[in-house]
């Protein structure tokens, strides 16, 4: 009986396709937050285990391409919008995340990160909030991969894609210049104040911030329902954190710490925007 019934059971299972064994789709975004969350907190655990936070960044990038990537291969028909939206994530996530290991592997630490590795309940929450900046980025991203026909491409894409392609150009120009201007011996404990960053004092954040404007743009006309309007939390998200909680402040309370006291760095405030990278001429409204 045993053996009737395990020839059963094994002509059962190689009837089904793997896509019903495992219908990723019908995990819906609760699966990929899942997902999500096992990566962070299984780097968190190792991280924890041995105090470093030399792959936390990797494993943001990681993160950002699974969930692309699941939520495209499994997602149903396919189409140019999702193909296109989820290669400007590719694109991104590739080109920062290289550019964060790298440094990381020159530098050996991360300041973020100074007096928290220590402490596992902290480094915990650190990982966490990761995970969720992940996860609410990528919504647009998710919508348009899980739905069962995106909309196909129009011109007036081309805006969003516009957006995109500008903010990734500043990002990208702005760390090399930062990069290269680490790299001379002769600027070893000076702030940069040349190419974007004579405009700005963070045109890499601002670059951010139109990179995931351009991707909500350009996902927006994919939407299948009038609820997946909810995924404007990611470039707003984006820019609330940025701007106010892990961005800007702490980069500026760093600076003030260090070249405050200084008049050069008094007159680089003075006359330089804080995000926005436009020529002296122009002030935004903030700059401090």
């Amino acid at each position: 009986m045993l053996t009737d019934q395990a020839s059963a059971l094994a002509s059962t299972f190689s009837t089904l396709t793997s896509g019903q064994l495992f219908n990723v789709r019908e995990m819906g975004l609760l699966g990929w937050l899942l997902v999500d969350l096992g990566i962070n907190w299984v780097g968190w655990a190792v991280a924890a285990a041995f105090k470093t936070e030399v792959f936390y960044d990797l494993l943001g990038s990681a993160s950002f391409l699974t969930l692309t990537a699941g939520s495209l291969a499994t997602g149903g028909a396919a189409g140019a919008r999702k193909f296109l939206v989820s290669g400007m994530v590719a694109i991104w996530a590739l080109r920062l995340g290289s550019y964060l290991v790298t440094r990381i592997a020159k530098t050996g630490h991360d300041v973020r990160f100074d007096g928290v590795k220590d402490k596992p309940a902290t480094f915990f929450v650190y990982w966490t909030m990761q995970a969720v900046w992940v996860f609410v980025s990528l919504l647009p991203v998710l919508f348009v991969n899980g739905a069962g026909n995106a909309a196909p491409l129009r011109a007036l894409d081309a805006f969003g894609i516009l957006v995109y392609a500008v903010g990734l150009c500043l990002e990208s120009v702005a760390d090399h210049q930062k990069s290269v201007f680490k790299s001379r011996p002769e600027n070893k404990g000076r702030f940069i104040d040349e190419g974007l960053w004579s405009y700005s004092r963070h045109p890499n954040y601002f670059g951010e911030m139109m990179i995931w404007w351009g991707v909500f743009l350009t996902c927006a006309p994919g939407f299948t329902s009038p609820w997946h309007y909810a995924a404007l939390a990611s470039p707003v998200t984006v820019m609330l954190l940025l701007r106010y909680v892990s961005g800007v402040p702490l980069l500026e309370k760093m600076a003030d710490q260090r070249w405050g006291p200084t008049p050069e760095y008094q007159e680089y405030k003075a006359r330089t925007n804080l995000l926005v990278p436009l020529p002296r001429i122009f002030q935004d409204t903030h700059t401090s």
